[in-house]
């Protein structure tokens, strides 16, 4: 019941396996802009908790499967590590979960056995500090979990992890502490083609995959994975664990063979899958049902081994400029057009909003002169947009210059939600507004960009064979 009473939540994975990112600060800056209140990081890196210190943005932090060994030994590490790396930032940095290993199933089998003592530890600790009920303990896993994926009603645990899978699981419905599971369409399609469509990998599918043993229709692989996971949960009898799909997204860009790996479908599925998440669809077993869904990832990430696609699933270049443009709420109309070849503002303005405080409009107006690439010389001392001197009168000018530079879309207009569009030009005196096509409107390029792409969560691997569990044969399609 709690799944359903409650709505869905979307978060961003914010990875750090690079050497060209900006500060934390000034991520934690983009991801305030984009109005997103929750994060996952693979770490407990200092200088990141402290930028996230006063935003009220909920943060999933990692321990890294290196420190199982010392974690799972002596809970003398466990309470260590809480003393020196969280209790000096909480709760001005609001952490709600602390993930104990990552995708144990494509780690060594010795390091599996040591999960379950490990977060066994970090709970007794987290208890001892009075903080066991506000932050949650658990583990990632890949697809790689299941043994069985297809059809979903037939979703069962890989017989081979039962040794550590059993008492986490126990753990996890004793302590309400959900499991999570990293789940990618992406691949399935990648490495079976002839099986999957496209369109039911982006949730664009004009047809139905039916479920033989329950006769549940699936119009995408998204509701399928998470509907087998559910299927496994309650063949063990764990009917009350909930999910949470810590990682899901799409790649932007990849080797010659990875040709899905392109900035629309990588919007295309973000965006539907945003959708479908809050929307509270839930899955066909599942119907209405709450789950959350941290999209990977905030950056591309330079640093990340193996195929080119590895190293661009961000939805932000380094230099903070999009890849693509996404609607974190849902809601907005994204604008599909490649190469930024954009039909222009056909009349409209953005303009901050009356409501707004001063502080929001100064954290925005901040951004949009800085990692927004705006120019604002217009708006300085002397110059014809300075008066009248306010920042609700500087953050519409800033705003707007964004707003045309990035192809008028409403996501353009976003600024963690201070931003308005307005049919009336805001120009006066000498100060003239930008418009699409106009001399200062500049158009920004949001779906091809710097060739230096950068690399994500250190903790992520994936074997294509685990992605092959969930390739539903076309003969299931049913048409409309």
């Amino acid at each position: 019941m709690a799944g359903i009473c409650r709505a869905s939540r979307v978060g961003i994975c914010y990875g750090r396996n690079a050497d060209d990112l900006p500060t934390p600060e000034k991520a934690v800056q983009l991801i305030q802009m984009h109005n997103i209140k929750y994060v996952r990081i693979y770490d407990s890196n200092i200088q990141v908790l402290k930028a996230f210190a006063n935003t009220g943005i909920e943060l999933m932090i990692g321990i890294p499967n290196s420190d199982l060994l010392a974690f799972s030994q002596f809970e003398s590490n466990a309470n260590t590590w809480l003393k020196n790396s969280i209790l000096p930032y909480y709760p001005a940095t609001k952490i709600t979960y602390i993930t104990v290993g990552a995708e144990l199933t494509e780690a060594p089998n010795t390091t599996a056995a040591l999960v379950v003592p490990a977060m066994q530890n970090v709970f007794t600790a987290l208890k001892k500090a009075g903080l066991h009920r506000r932050i949650k303990v658990s583990s990632t896993h890949s697809l790689g979990v299941l043994s069985r994926s297809f059809p979903p009603s037939a979703g069962a645990f890989n017989s081979s992890h039962a040794s550590f899978l059993k008492p986490m699981l126990e753990f996890l419905a004793e302590n309400q502490s959900p499991f999570m599971i990293d789940l990618y369409p992406y691949y399935a399609y990648r490495d079976s083609s002839t099986n999957v469509s496209l369109d039911y990998a982006l949730f664009e599918a004009s047809s139905e995959v039916i479920d033989p043993n329950t006769g549940l229709l699936y119009t995408n692989m998204f509701d399928a994975q998470l509907d087998a996971i559910n299927y496994a949960l309650m063949a063990l009898n764990f009917k009350t664990v909930n999910i949470m799909v810590t990682e899901t997204g799409w790649p932007s860009k990849g080797s010659p063979k990875e040709t899905a790996a392109t900035p629309d479908n990588a919007q295309t599925y973000n965006t539907n899958l945003i959708r479908h998440v809050i929307n509270n669809t839930g899955t066909p077993a599942k119907p209405g049902g709450a789950v959350d869904v941290y999209v990977f990832s905030l950056f591309n990430e330079n640093r990340k081994p193996g195929l080119e696609s590895e190293r661009n699933w961000g939805l932000f270049f380094p230099d903070q400029t999009s890849v693509y443009n996404l609607d974190f709420t849902g809601k907005g109309v994204v604008d599909m057009t490649a190469g930024g070849n954009n039909t222009g503002s056909n009349g409209t303005w953005c303009i901050a909003s009356s409501s707004a405080s001063e502080a929001e409009l100064q954290n925005a107006l901040s951004w949009a002169c800085g990692s927004g690439n705006v120019d604002c010389s217009a708006i300085q001392p002397s110059q014809p947009c300075f008066e009248p001197d306010n920042f609700a009168s500087h953050a519409s000018f800033a705003f707007n210059s964004y707003y045309q530079q990035n192809g008028a879309t409403d996501i353009a207009c976003t600024f963690g939600g201070v931003g308005v569009r307005t049919n009336k030009n805001p120009s006066y005196d000498n100060c003239l507004y930008a418009t699409t096509g106009g001399k200062k409107a500049i158009v920004n390029n949001t779906t091809v960009g710097p060739s230096k792409s950068s690399s994500s969560s250190p903790q992520r691997s994936y074997w294509w064979t685990q992605h092959l569990l969930v390739a539903f044969p076309l003969f299931f399609l049913v048409l409309f």
